[in-house]
């Protein structure tokens, strides 16, 4: 018997893809309400110019991952604030379905390359504490805890984990 080869597609997407990210994004907030900074209340009625403008940050790179033609995960990369020659890992999720099948890698991968092309020295991410299989993940790929905190989550309780890789 042959295994099954899994094909793992990536999109780029422009502004006028807002409803595949609005889609996936309200799908996350919904899986995991504590593993992001935003809530599924701050999103669920956001009016279209909203959902373009998320596409449209300066610098952003935004990602759909699609497994077998189905949805699969999102992420995306956005300049750093504080740091012109750093990128940041943000809005990562993977479907419940597609965990543990190489979509976090492909993801993940995808930022790291995109980074190197714009001439970033490193990527940072944050990961709300609990989110084990997250960490995991980050782990894996090279990053290490920077000793940061993030700032508290919406719940008030938690607060992110800021890991940082260099390219």
């Amino acid at each position: 018997m042959r295994n099954a080869v899994l094909v793992i597609e990536l999109r780029e997407l422009t502004p006028d893809d807002w409803k595949d990210w609005r889609e996936l994004r309200l799908a996350a907030l919904t899986d995991a309400p504590t593993a992001f900074g935003a809530r599924y209340a701050d999103w669920a009625d956001a009016a279209e110019d909203r959902w373009r403008a998320r596409l449209a940050l300066p610098g952003s790179y935004n990602l759909i991952a699609v497994l077998d033609g189905e949805p699969a995960g999102m992420a995306s990369g956005l300049p750093s604030h504080d740091e012109p020659d750093v990128r940041e890992l943000v809005s990562m999720w993977i479907t419940p379905a597609a965990r543990g099948r190489g979509v976090g890698d492909r993801l993940m991968t995808a930022v790291e390359t995109w980074a190197r092309s714009a001439g970033a020295r490193a990527v940072e991410l944050s990961v709300v504490e609990g989110n084990e299989k997250a960490h995991a993940l980050y782990l894996r790929h090279g990053y290490q805890l920077t000793g940061k905190s993030g700032g508290p989550m919406p719940d008030g309780i938690h607060r992110e984990l800021v890991l940082r890789k260099q390219l």
